[in-house]
């Protein structure tokens, strides 16, 4: 039982110590070319999101990757009925 309570703890330090490293990163060199809206957004932007960043580090990770340079737009029932036209 205490060698698994460990091991779950050590994973979740690997998984924290690894994204505050990517965060770091992120945030300095890799922020723009995920978001262009990001573009030129000051210290305070960033330090607001780095624990963000640090926590969703590969869903970021993927994305810069991958050159995603906007984020999604999001797609729900009432967005799709407001682009076909129809009426509420």
């Amino acid at each position: 039982m205490t060698a698994t309570a460990e091991a779950i703890v050590n994973l979740l330090t690997a998984y924290a110590a690894i994204g505050l490293a990517f965060a770091i990163l992120f945030v300095t060199v890799g922020i723009h070319r995920v978001d262009t809206q990001a573009r030129g957004s000051g210290l305070g932007f960033r330090l607001i999101i780095l624990p963000g960043v640090a926590a969703l580090w590969p869903l970021l990770l993927s994305r810069w990757v991958r050159g995603v340079s906007e984020p999604p737009v999001e797609s729900n029932a009432h967005r799709e009925k407001a682009r076909s036209g129809g009426s509420p």
